[in-house]
């Protein structure tokens, strides 16, 4: 067995997209092609996520108990993020669905992207292509979303974030 040199930010991403996919079946070329990772960056964050308990040794199973543990109780701590600089870029946590109608603020939040269409808080996302592949696929973006508001997010943020992640993964 491989050693486990800690869990990297993309792993949630890649986590998280395969909790989007529900039951559709997928191949890892294709979370790839998706999420512009390479291949073989796929295949180690899932070797990493075998050995952190977080998905089953299948490489497909995720372990939706221990994933939603670590999004509530480590994520913030393991990958913590603080606004940065007023950019343009596309919006997350609070800003973005499902959370943008639940509070109200005069701060927007977003992953800094030249195609976005409005200016607020830098947020660095957990990979550089999230927002391009947030774009595509709209159960993804919402997971992706929700956490960064639990990265970000105060403590009524982050207890809304969690319930909404914890059904859509739950569920999926």
């Amino acid at each position: 067995m491989k050693k486990h040199s800690g869990m990297r930010p993309h792993d949630i991403a890649i986590l998280l997209k395969i909790a989007s996919k529900g039951q559709e079946e997928w191949y890892m070329k294709d979370l790839a092609n998706e999420l512009s990772i390479s291949a073989s960056e796929i295949s180690e964050s899932i070797n990493r996520s075998i050995i952190g308990g977080l998905i089953s040794s299948d490489k497909k199973t995720l372990n939706k108990l221990a994933l939603l543990d670590f999004l509530k109780y480590g994520l913030r701590y393991v990958f913590p993020q603080q606004p940065g600089p007023i950019v343009r870029g596309l919006s997350t946590s609070v800003s973005a669905a499902p959370l943008q109608n639940e509070f109200m603020s005069e701060e927007h939040f977003v992953w800094p992207f030249g195609k976005g269409n409005i200016r607020g808080q830098a947020i660095e996302p957990l990979h550089p292509k999230t927002p391009e592949a947030c774009i595509k696929d709209q159960k993804y973006y919402e997971l992706m979303a929700l956490t960064d508001a639990i990265r970000i997010g105060r403590a009524r943020e982050q207890n809304m974030a969690f319930a909404l992640l914890k059904e859509r993964i739950e569920h999926a």
